[in-house]
């Protein structure tokens, strides 16, 4: 095999690329140029823009009909693999342009897809991600790398989270322990010790971020809103701590790593069992989004309390994802991690992007891919070995 010719970026000093990431909350697709220097760990990576393009809300329900079994139907998933490739690749094409490129100075696609099943502990274990790799290399004229979680599910893991081998590359630090809290629709957190090697890493899914949050938000005001902006509708009400401590009881947060988890588990149907019980308590609508809040505050806190060894002592946690910008989830995380002395900062205190940080990370993979660089990490998926991640389409 000519291995230079299988992996045409594996010898390239300089590569740019594009990272597409659409998450649990459907709020959009984020798109980042990435420029990316270095081989093997002693890489770098420079954001050279960054865009976000907003599902229509005729789409956004289609999407969320994928995610229920009794809606999902052939037709439909069939129908929204190629439709969300369509809006993927001119994503890239509208992200690539505000660089100031052209498609033929893009090395390659890095594209997550829309998941809207992840199933990692079923028999057999499977994932599905929405958005065909080939139309997107189709239509914008650039290799795509797409479909990154089988490959791992493949190799025994559980197909997430993948986006601590970025952090690794981009984060860790010889002389300090830190942690990675990335807040989108699921949280993520990513522990990386000092001085660290791609072994020491692991990472998990800590339950739900804004999942819960914004579907109980568009369940109290009838759809006129999907999120609780900047937290303010949590800051004008109180935790319930009955709810909140049976909230808490869920099996999930007690499981132990690895494992991942999405809208399967904290997806519709959860969400409708906590509108039940809040109901029946008699809270009020800032109350009931404040408990949310509370929850996903205190499921990161309590992960970092049982599963962060004692000897990492972590000094901070930096914070990502559309969550870090929800000032109430943010407060009441610093009072829940104030007794583990771990201070918070978000990417933009770091000079970076929030909202950029996976579409990053999915540029990086891809480049992984096309040097043959595994990047699936079994010490935070559970896999039996590393392995190389995604599908290449050509255009």
């Amino acid at each position: 095999m000519n291995r230079r010719a299988f992996f045409p970026l594996r010898d390239r000093p300089v590569r740019i690329l594009v990272g597409l990431m659409s998450g649990t909350s459907v709020d959009g697709i984020d798109a980042a140029v990435v420029r990316i220097q270095g081989q093997d760990e002693a890489v770098s990576a420079q954001l050279l823009a960054f865009s976000n393009t907003p599902f229509e809300e005729t789409m956004r329900r289609r999407i969320f009909q994928a995610f229920q079994p009794q809606t999902a139907t052939v037709s439909l998933l069939g129908r929204l693999h190629m439709e969300l490739g369509e809006l993927y690749a001119q994503a890239a094409l509208n992200v690539i342009r505000k660089a100031g490129l052209t498609p033929s100075e893009i090395d390659a696609v890095g594209s997550h897809g829309q998941t809207v099943w992840h199933e990692p502990n079923g028999s057999p274990p499977f994932t599905i991600q929405l958005g065909d790799g080939n139309v997107i290399a189709q239509r914008t004229g650039i290799p795509c790398v797409s479909d990154f979680r089988p490959a791992d599910l493949a190799a025994g893991g559980q197909g997430a989270p993948l986006v601590p081998f970025s952090e690794f590359l981009l984060y860790r630090s010889a002389e300090e322990s830190v942690l990675l809290q990335n807040i989108g629709g699921i949280g993520n957190l990513t522990v990386l010790p000092a001085g660290c090697k791609t072994t020491d890493v692991f990472a998990f899914d800590t339950g739900p971020g804004n999942m819960v949050i914004d579907g109980l938000m568009t369940r109290l005001t009838n759809g006129r809103c999907t999120m609780d902006q900047g937290g303010s509708i949590a800051a004008q009400g109180k935790v319930c701590k009955v709810l909140l401590d049976e909230l808490m009881r869920h099996p999930y947060f007690a499981a132990l790593p690895p494992k991942s988890t999405g809208r399967e588990m904290f997806g519709a149907d959860y969400v409708d069992a906590i509108w039940e019980k809040s109901q029946k308590l008699a809270l009020t609508g800032p109350d009931l989004i404040a408990t949310a809040t509370a929850l996903t505050s205190r499921s990161i806190a309590q992960a970092v309390r049982e599963f962060v060894p004692a000897w990492v002592r972590p000094s901070r946690m930096i914070l990502g994802g559309g969550g870090s910008y929800n000032l109430t989830l943010r407060s009441f995380l610093q009072k829940e991690l104030s007794p583990c002395k771990i201070r918070i900062q978000t990417q933009e205190e770091l000079g970076m992007n929030s909202d950029a940080k996976e579409a990053v990370a999915f540029a990086l993979l891809a480049d992984c891919t096309l040097r043959g660089v595994p990047s699936a990490m079994p010490s935070v998926t559970g896999a039996k070995k590393a392995a190389v991640l995604g599908k290449i389409s050509l255009p």
